[in-house]
């Protein structure tokens, strides 16, 4: 299993901004699927204490009206550097036999607007949800979900 990880990535300007995702060898018959990862429970007590003004950039459709609510929740979703560094320990730990990688990033800022979270995006035909916390002997303190979509991926042979 490899660990994908930019030495020199930057520091978010808050305390979260990680991003994770692993690779499954094999996955519902689908060769290398990748998940991406997030947290679907975000804490509204942490996102009124961040500075939204500067966090949030211009909309990803220059002169398109957007909601923030959505860029808003992309980075409530990720993980804290801590929360970060246990979840590649915990994937490394259970999973390294099932996993081809796991790769890890720093969400760019500002953020645009007009995205849409990973916990808002319906499953329906090859987009899918995979909730880890409800996984046997889960070990983490933080609820983990997972995104997938497998037309992105080739199917087995």
């Amino acid at each position: 299993m490899e660990y994908i990880c930019d030495p020199n990535e930057p520091v978010p300007p808050v305390d979260r901004g990680y991003v994770v995702s692993m690779v499954v060898a094999s996955f519902r018959g689908c060769e290398d699927v990748e998940v991406h990862l997030f947290k679907p429970i975000q804490d509204s007590a942490e996102a009124q204490g961040f500075d939204w003004q500067s966090l949030l950039g211009e909309p990803i459709r220059p002169g398109q009206a957007v909601d923030s609510e959505g860029s808003r929740k992309v980075l409530l979703e990720t993980f804290t550097a801590k929360e970060r560094n246990q979840l590649v320990e915990y994937l490394q730990d259970r999973y390294a036999s099932k996993l081809s990688a796991i790769k890890t990033s720093v969400l760019d800022f500002p953020i645009p607007l007009g995205l849409t979270a990973l916990s808002d995006v319906d499953e329906s035909g090859s987009l899918g949800k995979i909730h880890l916390n409800e996984v046997p002997n889960f070990s983490l303190n933080f609820q983990v979900h997972g995104l997938f979509d497998l037309s992105q991926h080739k199917p087995s042979e």
